[in-house]
């Protein structure tokens, strides 16, 4: 029986074979490699990464989806929530060496972001993420300062990774196709981040971008002044202006 994608979910099955082999080329599975899947759907990347991994690991939400995957005696079946799931815990379950876990999928378009900001603290296991998202999405993850792109998101994940996009992904290669362009980022997490309290990063951020049309001394530089913040950051700049080194400085200079 057809499965019939369920907007709730946010599902579109990736059909085009092309695309598909480009994107395992891209992800370059290796025999042994511990791989997680989001998403897996209707195993249309499944397939060839199990078959050139040996054993994969997926997490579905889909109940339907989750039992058809049981049927296949090289893959274990996650059931569950993404945003549900502790990744340590999983990590240890599965063995897996030190930053050395290896993160795939086709995220739900409509619940991406969270899913980024949930896998962020895990990035410490991760050797690296591949994920097909919607391409306005990607283009806001790798944006550069002073460009209409860069905002919290490109902050915030730019400081624990270096990322790329690696390959376009046109609507008609799914079934049914998004009314989106998409595209495959490349995450791979810094060997050594700078320290700091991601919370705090976060808050900063947060407010620095909630007027991201108005200078920072009218959002970030009263906020600053109210947490007692004493040190020099220039705040006759708008938040899109401000390198993610410069945010990043200015989280661990502030008194906890």
């Amino acid at each position: 029986m057809k499965h019939i994608a369920r907007k709730r979910f946010g599902q579109h099955f990736l059909s085009d074979a092309g695309i598909i082999d480009a994107i395992v080329r891209e992800i370059a599975p290796r025999p042994g490699d511990v791989m997680v899947e989001i998403g897996p759907g209707l195993a249309a990347l499944t397939q060839p990464l199990v078959e050139r991994l040996g054993r994969l690991t997926v997490i579905e939400l889909d109940r339907d989806l989750a039992q058809r995957l049981r049927g296949h005696g090289q893959l274990e079946v996650v059931e569950s929530d993404v945003l549900k799931v502790d990744f340590a815990a999983l990590t240890a379950r599965l063995a897996v060496p030190p930053a050395a876990l290896r993160v795939v999928g086709n995220l739900p378009y409509n619940i991406s972001t969270p899913i980024l900001f949930h896998l962020l603290g895990f990035a410490h296991l991760v050797a690296d993420q591949h994920f097909m998202l919607q391409k306005e999405v990607i283009d806001r993850m790798t944006a550069q300062p002073a460009t209409s792109d860069y905002g919290r998101l490109s902050v915030m994940l730019q400081w624990r990774y270096a990322m790329e996009n690696v390959l376009f992904v046109p609507p008609e290669s799914f079934d049914p196709p998004p009314r989106v362009d998409s595209a495959v980022v490349r995450m791979v997490p810094l060997a050594e981040p700078p320290t700091v309290d991601p919370v705090r990063l976060g808050e900063i951020v947060q407010v620095a971008f909630s007027q991201r049309r108005k200078l920072l001394r009218h959002s970030l530089g009263k906020w600053l002044e109210q947490h007692g913040f004493a040190g020099d950051f220039e705040i006759q700049r708008r938040a899109e202006e401000v390198p993610v080194a410069e945010y990043v400085s200015l989280a661990q200079s502030l008194p906890p």
